[in-house]
């Protein structure tokens, strides 16, 4: 078994070909490189359970060979556990793969389920003091039904330093516009049997090693989160509103792990890094809030009363509003800006300063065990929730929404730490903790959704004074705000049960 460290980019197939013809990347590689076309077919059972387990199972032709390859999903960042073998046929040798990861859930009736085929360039590098080797990958994923091309360039650590791999596409990204990629082709071969290309994608589990550091931990927490953020690109560019939600849930994420680590990264970059995520949280945030806002007020207002014109003004109004909202977005995620946000944030959490800080505080940070740092955290912000709750009711609204805010962190970093049990709570604790925090936040943030419809039915009132449809604005926001007191209530008694959790 060998484990692969692979930072993927996604290009177009123009972004191939300048790549291709760069003269430093040439010179780099000598006269070293060499072109393979690799068809490959991937096996899996009826029921998907070497996908549902992280694991891929494929054959891979080259000439008259044969590669068995099998990958397992890995909580490090751009590491797979990877196990190879020749073999004669076209068939998977089950004796030598009983070996592996899929041993536990191999069965003999195993078959083909999707191929891709990919005319590859190899590059062997040495960047510094590390082999790499850059393979730039044009082709397609097929199943019996549909297809979809690909366009990327792989840089696989042979030996060295992860630093390497991120100095080399920092160069690459100089000159062709390229991104971080998150799906793997099995990824991709997947999403095409089951018809989700193009559908949102929530946040994936985190597994930490009980051994990781806060460096570790925070690496490993902000790729997952950006993971989210790309993965729901495409979503996005198809005008899915969960892609959006989901989108911004990755955001929000990232922002929080940005918080949650705030002493550790205080490099000149950690700047830039959260203005590029608040840029984006600002493109997609009118085009959820219009939605709520119709999904979930006006049109269950019109269906139980249909006879009410100056509603349906209002809703139609307001739809080609949230169609300018959504345009917006999908020009955001189209935009090099996002290109670029996405692979300068992958890159700065592999190699950025924060990283390479050799100030003895700094170090001691990254080296601290990331379930002691994340024990003393939560304690400290838990603390925070609970004494800033007892005093609700004569919160302003915005205090009340940086409360939610509190709240919301909590639960991320919880999320975050789960597998480490940071707090150690017993599982009844755990999940009345869970419910506790999860109620705070829904109160919390049905009166922040009403204060943003209040603005929005403000805006929309001032720009249609005379007309019917402020009325019918101001109506849907005054009942709104008539269930006020109830979310509070539901507040405070979630309050109490996150102290009694304490």
């Amino acid at each position: 078994m060998g484990t692969e460290y692979e930072l993927k980019l996604a290009t177009s197939k123009a972004g191939l070909r300048k790549a291709l013809t760069l003269p430093w990347l040439r010179r780099m590689a000598c006269d070293r490189i060499r072109r393979q076309h690799l068809p490959s077919v991937y096996f899996d059972t009826p029921d998907l359970g070497l996908r549902d387990h992280g694991v891929s199972l494929r054959i891979r032709r080259s000439g008259d060979q044969r590669l068995q390859t099998i990958k397992a999903s890995s909580a490090i960042p751009m590491a797979r556990s990877e196990w190879e073998a020749e073999i004669d046929g076209d068939r998977p040798n089950l004796k030598l793969a009983r070996r592996t990861a899929v041993a536990p859930i191999l069965t003999d009736d195993i078959a083909p389920v999707f191929e891709t085929r990919i005319d590859r360039t190899i590059m062997p590098l040495q960047v510094g003091r590390s082999r790499v080797e850059l393979a730039i990958d044009e082709g397609n994923v097929a199943t019996p039904h549909c297809s979809v091309d690909l366009a990327e360039i792989e840089i696989e650590l042979k030996q060295g330093e992860r630093g390497e791999v991120a100095r080399l596409a920092r160069k690459l990204a100089h000159e062709v516009p390229v991104t971080l990629g998150v799906r793997a082709k099995a990824d991709w071969g997947y999403a095409l049997l089951d018809g989700t290309v193009s559908t949102a994608v929530s946040a994936e589990a985190i597994a930490l090693a009980q051994s990781a550091t806060a460096a570790d931990a925070f690496m490993v927490i902000g790729f997952s989160c950006l993971r989210q953020i790309a993965a729901n690109e495409l979503a996005v560019r198809h005008g899915d509103p969960e892609g959006i939600h989901q989108m911004r849930v990755g955001l929000r994420r990232l922002r929080a792990a940005f918080s949650f680590f705030k002493d550790m990264p205080r490099d000149k970059e950690i700047g830039r890094q959260k203005n590029a995520l608040a840029w984006l949280t600002q493109q997609l945030g009118p085009a959820r809030d219009s939605d709520v806002f119709i999904s979930k007020t006006v049109d269950p207002y019109l269906e139980n009363h249909p006879e009410r014109r100056e509603f349906e003004m209002l809703a139609r109004a307001l739809k080609r509003e949230r169609s300018a909202d959504f345009a917006r977005a999908k020009a955001a995620v189209e935009s090099d800006r996002f290109r670029r946000m996405l692979l300068d944030c992958a890159l700065w959490l592999i190699d950025g300063g924060w990283r390479n800080d050799t100030d003895d505080p700094q170090r001691a940070q990254r080296e601290r065990p990331a379930v002691a740092f994340a024990q003393e955290e939560l304690a400290r912000r838990t603390r925070k929730i609970v004494k800033r709750v007892r005093k609700l009711e004569q919160l302003d609204p915005l205090r009340r929404h940086k409360l939610r805010i509190a709240v919301k962190k909590v639960r991320y970093a919880r999320q975050f730490f789960a597998s480490l049990n940071p707090e150690g709570l017993r599982r009844k604790a755990r999940r009345k903790r869970d419910r506790a925090l999860k109620g705070m936040q829904r109160a919390l943030g049905s009166l922040n959704d009403m204060r943003s419809h209040h603005h929005v039915a403000k805006d929309f009132a001032g720009a249609n004074a005379a007309s019917r449809r402020a009325f019918a604005i101001g109506h849907l926001t005054g009942r709104e705000q008539a269930g006020a007191e109830d979310l509070l209530r539901e507040a405070l008694a979630a309050g109490k049960l996150l102290k009694k959790t304490s």
